[in-house]
């Protein structure tokens, strides 16, 4: 079938994106599902920094792609062998489609999934395979199982949570990505008890949905920093006790100031190295710091082993929110239903796929928080 995508061909294009378009919006072929395979119709897809860094070049992937990996649909078509979905169903994509048979999976960490993975570096899904061609029948590289930028598309069963019918698309989209990473680093990875206090650095989706994840369980002290001061009001908006510019003089004392000696836990979703060492020296003696964010493979962190071991310090990293999709995922819209979750606040623009590259210029600005690609 013919279908209107987004197609990533060159990385590394100047900005503004709004010029250079980066995004090349036309019609491709899209193949019908084989074995354990599912054909759906994508409602909404939610901009990520994890598809801005393929187009920046920060995260290399096999070229030309479709990108997008946070979204949610309808089943349309079902492959031979998938027999617990039907058409009709909700879905929200995983962005780590877990085989379910490897050592990770078998022991409750289907984000390390190693099938997964190596598909997903590869651009294909999970059985190898590619749906997907442009007008000249070149194949076209699946973005982490998904490939959300679409009008349909084709993936593995895999990669899919069916979902109940009582949240809209645009909502549901956000727990493939931003919901499932940053509410499972602060609950899955990191731990947190009721009254700890917690350090969030990097207020972008992730980040505020993170703050949204300590609230719900229970943390006594929310500070969060950013260097952009209106995510910083945002933050405040949403719920947070302090906001800091990490940049700004004296930034790790004023945390442990208001702490008492730094915080019990520093998570940390900017992607840049200047963060995740504002966050590790600003948690307490024994205290966890737990980064998600994802710079460029060639950048490297100095901790020193002295303070790692004389102080019990913790240094963790964390991918899909060391979460079980199948389980978190609707736990999680669980919690949102009940009004403990209200992850409809990241929404900040809801746009089209022909204004697609306006949206990834206003998300590298620091300019949005979570915007939908909206194909209703």
């Amino acid at each position: 079938m013919k279908i209107k995508a987004a197609v990533l061909y060159e990385t590394g294009k100047a900005r503004p994106y709004t010029e250079s378009k980066p995004l090349q919006i036309e019609e491709v072929y899209l193949s019908a599902p084989l074995r354990d395979e599912v054909l759906v119709k994508i409602y909404a897809a939610g901009i990520c920094h994890s598809d801005l860094s393929v187009i920046d070049g920060s995260r290399p992937r096999p070229l030309p792609m479709l990108i997008g990996h946070e979204a949610a649909g309808e089943v349309v078509e079902c492959g031979a062998g998938v027999n617990d979905l039907k058409p009709g169903d909700r879905v929200v994509f995983s962005f780590v489609p877990a085989c379910g048979h490897c050592i990770p999976c078998m022991t409750g960490r289907p984000a390390l999934c190693e099938p997964g993975a190596a598909a997903n570096a590869n651009g294909v899904l999970l059985n190898g395979g590619v749906r997907l061609k442009n007008a000249s029948l070149r194949d076209l590289q699946h973005h982490l199982g998904v490939s959300a930028f679409a009008e349909y598309a084709v993936v593995s069963r895999r990669s899919l949570i069916k979902i109940n019918k009582d949240i809209s698309y645009p909502v549901a989209a956000l727990f493939g990505c931003a919901v499932l990473t940053g509410v499972g680093v602060v609950i899955n990875t990191a731990k947190l008890n009721a009254g700890q206090t917690i350090l969030i650095v990097g207020l972008g989706g992730v980040g505020l949905a993170a703050l949204l994840g300590a609230l719900a369980g229970g943390a006594a002290t929310i500070i969060t920093a950013d260097i952009n001061a209106d995510k910083r009001t945002a933050a405040l908006t949403m719920g947070a006790h302090y906001v800091i510019d990490p940049a700004a003089p004296e930034a790790v004392q004023k945390v442990k100031d208001i702490t008492g000696g730094g915080v019990d836990i520093a998570v940390e979703f900017a992607g840049v190295v200047n963060a995740l060492e504002f966050a590790y020296a600003s948690t307490k003696r024994g205290g966890i710091t737990v980064s998600a964010g994802l710079p460029h493979p060639s950048v490297s962190f100095t901790l020193s082993p002295t303070l790692l071991v004389g102080e019990e310090r913790t240094l963790k990293g964390s991918y899909l929110g060391s979460c079980i999709p199948a389980r978190d995922i609707p736990a999680f819209i669980a919690l949102h239903q009940s009004g403990r979750l209200p992850v409809e606040q990241l929404l900040s623009h809801t746009i089209r796929l022909d204004e697609i590259n306006e949206g990834f210029e206003r998300l590298a600005a620091g300019a949005a928080m979570r915007q939908i690609v909206s194909f209703a």
